[in-house]
Parts: C-alpha cells; structure tokens; sequence
C-alpha cells in the first residue's frame, strides 16, 4: 500500500475505514480454530522467504529516502537484508508451534447453589500497533495478534512505509490462504502524522494500542490516548557489578550487553560499579570496549582516564548507540537508589557471585526484568521462548515485561446453570 498524502479529513475517513474493517475480521479470527491460524502463519512465512528480493529492495527504499539524515544505530535497526528476513518468516513458524492461547481455562469453580463457572482466556479484539523504524515489529505483531485471535493495524515510522507494506502483504497472503480475512492484518497507508492522533482516539473499534519506540512518542500516547494502552518505554537499562563480581566475567557480559546490537531496547546503556572494585574494573571494561565511547563520573575518570565526563543528562539516556555512561557507586544500596532514580524501568542486572546481594537485587529492582549475571540483551521474548514479541511492557498492569501470546489475550467468565434463579 502506498502512502496517502491529503487532508486530516482523508487521513480521519482511511483510519475509520481500517477501524471497521479491523473490527468485522475479529469476529471471524477470534473463532478460528488452531490449525486454520497455524496455517496463515506457516503460509505467511512461505510467503517471506518467497518474497525476500522485494522485501529487501523495499527496505533499501527506505533507508535510501532518509540519506544522511539518521544515525548508524537507526539505520541498522531499520535494516532488512537476507538473514533478518529467514528470522522473521522463522519467527512465524517458532510461533506457530507455540500451544494457542486462546480457550485457556484460567480458573474453574462450582457454586453451591450448582453454577459451573468458568474463567477463560479470550482475544482482546483489535489492536493498534504504533512504532518506529524496526520493519521486524510489524511481523512479530502480526503472528503473535493472528494466534493469539486479535486483528491488528499497524503505524510503523515513516522511515520504513515501504518495507511495512511488504511485510503485511506477506501476512495477508498468509491469511487469505488460510481463508481469514486479510483485514485480520492492515497497516495504516499514510505518513501523516494525523494518523496517529485518529487511531489513539478511535474508542469505538480499537480495544488496545500498543506504542513502541522513543519517550517522544510514549508521552504522545499518554497524552493524547483515549483508547487503554500498554505502554513501551525507552530502554534505559542498567548492568551493576557488585563488589563479589567475576571480573572477567562481567566485562564479558557488559560487553555483549552494550554492543551486540545497540539500537535494541536491552541494550545496556549505564554501568554501575562498587568503588570497592572500580580500580580493577574501570580498566579491563576500557580495554574491551575500545569502540565504546564511556562517559563516567569524577571519580571514574580519576580512575580511568580513558573516560570522556558524563553529564547529568547521561544518567538518563538512552543511547541507542556505541556509547555507555559510568557511575561509581558506594555498594549495594547505593547501587539499588541510583537504578531506582533512573531506570526506565525495562531491564537492570546485577553481576554477582553473592546470592544474598543478587537476591536482594533481584527483589529491590523494581523494573519488567531483572537479572543476575547475564546480558540484558536476553530480555526478548524470543530468548524467553515466546517465539516473538510486540516488546517490553515497563508498567505494572495486564502485562509487563516480554509481551507475547498469553499477554495478548484477555478473559471471561462462562457460567452454565441448570434453571437457577437468584433470590
């Protein structure tokens, strides 16, 4: 689909058009079996790996519109080549083996007076998908939304219109081989921004919107949203190395954490460390981080000269990019109190080979994931075998953290009687 370019009215009549259309196919993929949704995903994932040639050449178009307007981090993130387009139609087959979470029986009890009620999971109905420049959320969304029962309209980034739209062709010939309704999966045709503010308040046919990207588009939704919301916040995450840390091992760690990939929401982006061990740590960490550029505290840099001065904004930053800031603190506690301030909230991890330190981190940290000894680069709901995600929830309601299958769903109560009446 092309992108439209009109009025606000146009962009107000296709986002009310998408809406319908969205809420007539939930009706018929909140009753499709299992097999049926299993097929549109397998078929949908055929259909990627057919169409990789296209899927790429749309995503070359893209990055070729933007021309030195973007960051490498930002380019590498919207990137499809042959390997990330295999993982996406991979990603549809792991989700397809995944048991449906649709029919779940959550809870089953018996009334005195004979009243056999039952809670069980149900789709939530239609949900609106709004993110920025990663074209592989669209097909996550899409496969987790079709097995999990609910119709799904997507707003990537204007950055990645084209590759979007190749994407959801490839779902949509997925479920038209199914025989669903192609509408089960629609992306919004428009880069007007306009569109974004329609679908947040689209009350009567959108039951869910989920943003994902930067806190700029976070605080739009939770200013302007009238539909519920689950909201996505940036990923400021952080890596502590406590004063029992493995050295070694935690320079290892923070170094896949940082710069596996650093436009990923789990990146770590500030490194904590107990001034009890900072001497011994400070140099090892600059010596495997040579293509990092380390902002650190005072007393860091004191240690570390290789060290560029953070500023009070770094605390806060999510990079994004090969750059970490640095913050020495005085043990565990000062630790805890420094995350606290300034986590988003997304992922922190302790490194550790002190249970009692690593226990009360772990119980203390008050974000969607918490760690002890490993990258928080695994918090992805692919690595938590969910086959994919549509992202990190970071507040505290319906869902949080790894958003999936069984957080896609919502419940009812199915009560049976047999002639009763209440007095």
């Amino acid at each position: 689909m092309q992108p439209i370019e009109k009025t606000s009215g146009d962009v107000g009549a296709h986002i009310a058009a998408l809406c319908a259309s969205a809420k007539a196919a939930t009706r018929q993929l909140a009753t499709a079996d299992t097999a049926t949704k299993n097929t549109a995903l397998r078929a949908a994932a055929r259909a990627l790996r057919a169409a990789s040639p296209e899927l790429i050449a749309a995503n070359e178009a893209d990055i070729a519109s933007l021309g030195d307007s973007k960051p490498a981090s930002f380019i590498d993130r919207l990137r499809l080549d042959e390997g990330r387009v295999a993982a996406l139609a991979d990603a549809l087959d792991a989700i397809a083996d995944l048991p449906d979470p649709v029919g779940r029986e959550l809870a089953h009890f018996d009334r005195p007076n004979g009243l056999d009620i039952r809670r069980v999971a149900v789709p939530i109905g239609v949900i609106a998908m709004i993110y920025e420049s990663r074209p592989n959320v669209g097909a996550d969304a899409s496969a987790l939304c079709i097995k999990s029962g609910n119709a799904i309209i997507l707003r990537g980034g204007s950055e990645s219109i084209r590759s979007t739209a190749a994407i959801v062709g490839c779902m949509q010939a997925g479920l038209v081989e199914a025989g669903l309704s192609p509408d089960c999966v629609q992306t919004v045709g428009t880069t007007d921004r306009s569109a974004v503010t329609e679908l947040l308040h689209a009350v009567d046919h959108v039951d869910l919107v989920i943003p994902r990207g930067g806190r700029g588009l976070v605080e739009l939704v939770r200013r302007e949203a009238r539909v519920p919301t689950l909201l996505h916040l940036d990923g400021n995450c952080h890596s502590y190395v406590h004063a029992d840390a493995d050295i070694d091992q935690a320079v290892r760690i923070i170094r896949n954490a940082k710069l596996r990939r650093t436009g990923v929401c789990g990146a770590t982006e500030s490194i904590v460390i107990d001034r009890a061990i900072a001497a011994q740590v400070l140099p090892a960490l600059a010596d495997a981080l040579p293509d990092c550029e380390l902002r650190g505290d005072s007393d860091a840099i004191a240690i570390e000269p290789r060290l560029s001065s953070a500023s009070t904004e770094d605390w806060n930053t999510e990079y994004l990019d090969a750059i970490a800031s640095v913050k020495l603190v005085d043990g565990l506690d000062a630790a805890i109190d420094f995350i606290a301030e300034h986590s988003s909230g997304h992922t922190d991890a302790i490194l550790t080979r002190n249970a009692d330190a690593a226990r009360t981190f772990l119980v203390a940290i008050d974000s969607a994931v918490v760690m002890h000894n490993a990258s928080t680069q695994f918090s992805d709901g692919g690595e938590f075998g969910m086959g994919a995600e549509i992202g990190i929830a970071t507040g505290k309601m319906h869902a949080r953290g790894p958003v999936g299958l069984e957080q896609l769903t919502s419940f009812k109560y199915l009560v049976h009687g047999d002639g009763q009446i209440r007095d």
